[in-house]
């Protein structure tokens, strides 16, 4: 379903304690739990938002918040280029375990990705949104990074988001991307609703 332009309100704060450790910024023994359950857990959403993209063998894909790296692994096995983003030490570890040399891994969050201006044809993010601090500089970022006719897609548990997916789909228009849908997805054999949205720099 395609949303209307609409002022965005800003967005929360960063989640903090038990959630950060496991999943925000993982590290320790609540690290390496949250990356088997973001392993396992995500696993189906990660192959379906890989899927969407529709990425082409010349083409350079930026996954932020990578976790334990699934979807990299399946963006490295399609994509030109293949970058990771994560804050954690840890999980970028997991996923040169997971992808070793095919994927370019640095730490770095949605707001500050490391890439220069247009470098990149797809971005995509699951289970990640609902940690950016400041998702504004997020969306941002991402709209600098990504080429003219670049993709956006991004997946979350929907009862996790700090606001609808409507509103997320504006606060995307906002930073100046446009044909924006969202929708939602149950994926299979798991019962959190995945909120997902889709969404194009537009092309000069």
């Amino acid at each position: 379903m395609s949303t209307s332009p609409s002022p965005v309100p800003a967005s929360g704060p960063a989640p903090a304690g038990l959630l950060d450790r496991t999943f925000g910024h993982p590290r320790g023994l609540l690290g390496r739990l949250g990356g088997l359950v973001m392993a396992h857990g995500n696993a189906q959403t990660e192959h379906r938002v890989a899927a969407l993209a529709k990425i082409e063998p010349d083409e350079s894909v930026l996954v932020v918040g990578p976790g334990p790296g699934v979807g990299l692994d399946d963006v490295a096995k399609l994509a030109r280029r293949a970058v990771g983003v994560d804050p954690s030490p840890g999980m970028l570890a997991l996923c040169h375990q997971r992808c070793g040399d095919r994927a370019e891994l640095h730490q770095g969050t949605a707001a500050d990705t490391g890439e220069p201006d247009g470098s990149l044809d797809v971005a995509l993010s699951v289970n990640n949104v609902q940690l950016w601090p400041d998702r504004a500089a997020g969306f941002a970022e991402l709209y600098r990074v990504l080429r003219p006719g670049g993709r956006l897609l991004i997946s979350a548990h929907e009862k996790w988001l700090p606001v609808s997916r409507h509103v997320l789909a504006r606060e995307a228009e906002s930073a100046g991307f446009t044909d924006l849908q969202t929708w939602t997805w149950e994926p299979p054999g798991f019962t959190a609703l995945a909120a997902q949205l889709r969404a194009v720099k537009p092309a000069r």
